[in-house]
């Protein structure tokens, strides 16, 4: 098996059908309700396949999944690839509207959805497209012993459709080829086999998120099992992971805090954890230092995007004096650092991040204007890198420490500001849980920075606050205001949402 993997393209089909054979009894896939050994898996999964070739499913075609995330989830989004067609997953909090628009724009004529969001969304819900409860995959599928026609995936041929997280408008279809999950997945199955590691996996985020890939489909490749968790919760999760012997996961920074938060952790033996994996939002140096201390195992941020670029890798135990940084780029990956003007800037200076690497999207479906947006061309080679929407600068040793995102970047009198250095200021403050600065429209100054602060039990007055870290900062960069907040407003995976702290930093207004 390592052999295959060590190929530079293969097919997922062709691996899941060889650890069938070398383990049939052997436990794939779990969640709350049941368990499925590979032969099971295997079986299953030629069987959904077959049945959607059967009901029109072409090759390249997508096939639609919404709901929470389940063993039924999973074979779908399997049999789909193994079909010949792309897995297209939906994503639950998106509006009714974005839902439909995400399911024409994907070109599906198979849409699976769980009980929840078919009540939710009503029996007219897309009802022109083959609708078939997940609930009810089994009774859906074709006959046991089925097997679907042959399919041998080009390189180029799209695996998965993966919807961004947009908060207006058609979330853009980010598309992934067979041989860039390949390449990302292939060579991480490989690192498992080759050390020995009995893949034991709990996935706790949605199997509509990239995210969560690295704990599916890896796995899956190494011959592991994957525990498919709901709704996080963190005694759940605590009871999986020691009752599972869990020893490969992969957690948002929200997670993190919320297990480093429960009361009752030390009480679950954790000590089959081998590796941790965090990304998709800002995993501060503090909550790194603090799972470095409290849980076993390895830890490692992975800094990236769904639309690929550069990929660092920051393993948090090897290097505890890097915790305020991301890593540094992984084998195979690049980066450079950039002005406004598109020139690269010197060693040290803040700039916007631009990288490449093997695992990059193929482009937005059905959007070649965005994917060119996204894009940035080297004028003196031509080489393609994507524009990584970040600020942030290189170290002496190469690792790389993130500023803030572009967007977020305030520009005040002139001067620009850097959220995230507000935001450390405001975090040596005791009285403050969580902190987020974005700019806010000034008449004087053209825009001013505003806090957003989870505040401690028995805090002090936000403006003593605010005076305290006023003191700590240079003129340009003080605090226009500072505004306690219950809780802050994040996306399906903990991304913060700063754009939603803009509109509310806009209605309260009183900035001069």
């Amino acid at each position: 098996m390592q052999a295959r993997l060590a190929e530079p393209f293969g097919s997922f089909p062709d691996i899941l059908m060889d650890w069938c054979r070398a383990q049939p009894d052997a436990i794939a896939l779990i969640d709350d309700h049941r368990d499925v050994a590979w032969a099971e898996l295997v079986g299953l999964v030629e069987r959904l396949a077959a049945r959607l070739v059967e009901t029109g499913l072409g090759r390249g075609q997508s096939v639609a999944i919404l709901g929470t995330s389940s063993v039924e989830y999973a074979l779908v989004f399997l049999a789909a690839v193994r079909a010949g067609g792309v897995a297209a997953p939906l994503t639950t909090s998106a509006s009714p509207d974005q839902l439909a628009g995400m399911a024409k724009d994907s070109g599906a004529r198979h849409l699976f959805i769980d009980a929840g969001k078919a009540a939710e969304l009503g029996p007219d819900f897309m009802a022109d497209m083959i609708r078939v409860p997940l609930e009810e995959v089994e009774q859906w599928m074709a006959p046991p012993g089925s097997r679907a026609p042959a399919f041998e995936p080009g390189p180029g041929d799209p695996f998965n459709i993966i919807y961004s997280s947009g908060t207006t408008g058609i979330p853009k279809g980010i598309v992934h080829s067979h041989q860039m999950r390949w390449r990302q997945f292939a060579a991480t199955a490989l690192s498992y086999l080759g050390a020995g590691l009995e893949v034991r996996s709990l996935a706790s985020t949605p199997l509509y998120s990239n995210t969560t890939m690295v704990a599916f489909l890896p796995v899956l490749l190494a011959g592991g099992t994957v525990r498919i968790m709901g709704k996080f919760d963190a005694a759940r999760w605590l009871g999986h992971a020691e009752a599972d012997r869990t020893t490969v996961t992969m957690l948002v920074p929200v997670q993190y805090q919320r297990l480093m938060d429960f009361d009752r952790l030390v009480e679950f033996d954790l000590s089959s954890l081998a590796l941790k994996y965090c990304t998709s939002a800002p995993f501060s140096p503090e909550l790194k230092r603090e799972v470095l201390a409290r849980m076993p195992g390895g830890l490692v941020e992975i800094y990236s995007m769904t639309e690929g670029g550069v990929v660092c890798l920051l393993p948090a135990h090897e290097f505890p004096d890097k915790l305020h940084t991301v890593g540094r780029p992984a084998p195979g990956s690049e980066l450079k650092v950039l002005d406004d003007e598109d020139n690269e800037v010197p060693p040290g200076t803040p700039g916007n991040l631009v990288g490449r690497s093997q695992t990059m999207m193929s482009g937005y479906k059905n959007r070649p204007d965005k994917t060119s947006e996204a894009q940035w061309k080297d004028p003196a080679t031509g080489e393609v890198w994507m524009r990584m929407g970040d600020v942030g600068r290189v170290d002496e040793d190469g690792f790389v420490e993130l500023v803030g995102r572009a967007k977020d970047m305030i520009i005040s009198g002139g001067f620009n500001i850097y959220p995230s250095d507000l935001e450390a200021q405001l975090m040596v403050e005791p009285d403050v849980l969580e902190a987020a600065v974005v700019g806010a429209a000034s008449r004087r100054w053209g825009e001013s920075p505003v806090a957003f602060v989870r505040l401690a039990d028995g805090a002090r007055e936000p403006e003593v606050i605010r005076a305290a870290v006023n003191e700590r900062l240079g003129k340009t960069q003080r605090l226009a205001a500072l505004h306690p907040i219950a809780e802050m407003p994040r996306s399906h995976i903990g991304k913060l949402l700063k754009s939603d702290l803009r509109e509310i930093a806009e209605r309260l207004g009183g900035i001069e």
